[in-house]
């Protein structure tokens, strides 16, 4: 029993060196809990997006500092971008600093956690995602050890600790009682509330409200994103042959999903190095009603060849995308060519393909083609280019959407 003891501690102690010697938080060992209001706000230095580091003292200026958690994967999280600009806009001549956190550890997010976002959750993402949505507030990176999100609690991305003069904390929870990007939809500015009445020298009329968005992405979520990525690559992968009528089939799109059709071919350098983001892709957006198609153009006597390609590149099927394939009474979603006249298969494909490959199409439903990209993808801009049409909020009910006010007549 001592002996077994003494092995659990020493282990329990090389578990905590290793994480830390890495730079990753170790396993929380209890509950993460939300700081109280009342209580006086952590310490913390953190790097910025703008490449300095940021600490608390760096704001005593402001009466009223609002922390922010957020990040960039989660839909919650982008749909208050825009109010919580306007909030530091309106704010910018009062004696208020609003400081964004991202608390999550980047590799704790499966793939299909992206399905909203152009960018996962690095400092390096976060940099390309501040600047193109013109943030006018710091944002610090937490994920590398976490320390900051745990001394805050923070449970969730948004959830939003703001704090008086004497950085003691006053409100704590949702910005808003919206998920929603249309700010039409806010029925209660809870942080609003909360920073006129502090900076009046009052007591916030509610202290307190549950933080609705995305969970907070703790390192220790790490092995569970392993074992879903080993799951995934253990899955077979399947090829079939398609002709002309199954390409146009294809294109035609009868479906209420997004498709991208990428045509490519072994022997094509361009095209291998592409491959393995398309399949990213595809698994990223399968929440969303997306399809990611590859078309060979080997010959058809080269199938075993281009199934071993796309087996190395773990080319299977999404679980949602299977489901959803059964339904339209189809298999796969790797095809190869069963033809030799490149005009024919380009007229069903495109008109607009000029023949070179590799070649890639964005499908809406109803067959319309609403991107194409000659030549290698740029990953940004592909999945750019998907969440123009799929959204980067969650999308409201209709009963909850505000009735356009009637024209009274002249």
């Amino acid at each position: 029993m001592k002996h077994s003891s003494t092995r659990f501690v020493l282990t329990t102690l090389l578990s905590v060196i290793f994480l830390t010697i890495n730079g990753q938080a170790a396993p929380p060992s209890k509950k993460v809990e939300t700081l109280k209001v009342g209580s006086p706000a952590p310490d913390f230095t953190l790097p910025g997006v703008d490449g300095k580091n940021h600490s608390l003292a760096d704001y005593t200026k402001a009466d009223v500092l609002a922390i922010l958690f957020t990040s960039n994967h989660c839909p919650s999280a982008q749909a208050v971008e825009g109010r919580v600009k306007k909030i530091v806009e309106d704010y910018q001549d009062k004696s208020f600093q609003l400081v964004a956190i991202s608390p999550n550890h980047a590799e704790s997010l499966r793939l299909n956690e992206l399905g909203y976002s152009v960018y996962g959750d690095t400092l390096e993402e976060m940099k390309h995602h501040a600047g193109e949505q013109k943030f006018n507030f710091p944002y610090l990176f937490d994920g590398k050890t976490q320390t900051v999100a745990r001394a805050y609690g923070a449970q969730a991305t948004p959830h939003i600790f703001i704090f008086d003069r004497e950085r003691k904390l006053q409100y704590v929870g949702r910005i808003d009682d919206s998920r929603y990007g249309d700010p039409a939809l806010v029925k209660s500015h809870d942080a609003k509330n909360a920073i006129d009445a502090l900076l009046v020298g009052k007591t916030p009329p509610v202290s307190k409200t549950r933080a609705h968005g995305c969970s907070t992405k703790w390192a220790h979520k790490q092995d569970l994103v392993r074992q879903y990525n080993e799951e995934f690559e253990k899955k077979p992968v399947s090829l079939e042959a398609i002709n002309i009528a199954g390409i146009k089939n294809l294109v035609a799109n009868k479906t209420d999903k997004l498709r991208l059709i990428n045509v490519w071919a072994t022997w094509c350098p361009p095209c291998i190095a592409e491959f393995p983001e398309l399949v990213k892709i595809g698994r990223q957006f399968e929440t969303r009603g997306f399809d990611f198609i590859s078309l060979s153009v080997d010959a058809e006597g080269m199938k075993k060849e281009v199934l071993e390609f796309l087996t190395s590149e773990h080319a299977a099927l999404p679980r949602l995308t299977e489901k959803s394939l059964t339904k339209e009474g189809r298999k796969t979603n790797n095809y190869i060519y069963a033809g030799y006249d490149a005009d024919e298969l380009a007229e069903a494909l495109d008109p607009e393909w000029e023949g070179p490959v590799p070649y890639s199409i964005l499908v809406a439903p109803g067959g319309k083609i609403i991107f194409r990209q000659a030549g290698e993808i740029d990953p940004i801009e592909l999945r750019t280019e998907i969440l123009k049409h799929l959204g980067r909020f969650y999308t409201p009910p209709p009963e909850s959407k505000p009735a356009v006010p009637s024209k009274k007549a002249p």
